[in-house]
């Protein structure tokens, strides 16, 4: 394996977590933003309001597009069980 084939699988990895968490990561950050502008202009300062919210968030983002992540991280998996015996040899 060369060392530019094995940053090309590197590179495949690092774009494929980012495709699965980027929604998931993107959608709590923003109810985070929310919930913490919010908290702050009524002086209410509960860390349970915030952790729910971001929870339910997270939730409804897996719901909402877990089918397509599946498939993507499928995908991603099937195509690097392929391109292993031209990775080794």
């Amino acid at each position: 394996m060369t060392p530019e084939l094995a940053l090309t699988e590197i590179r495949l990895g690092l774009e494929t977590v980012m495709w699965i968490a980027g929604p998931m990561l993107l959608a709590v950050l923003v109810v985070g933003v929310v919930v913490g502008v919010i908290q702050a202009a009524t002086q209410i300062n509960e860390p349970t309001v915030a952790f729910v919210a971001k929870a339910i968030a997270l939730a409804a983002t897996i719901a909402a597009t877990g089918g397509w992540l599946l498939v993507r991280l499928v995908d991603f998996t099937t195509a690097l069980f392929q391109r292993i015996p031209h990775l080794i040899g």
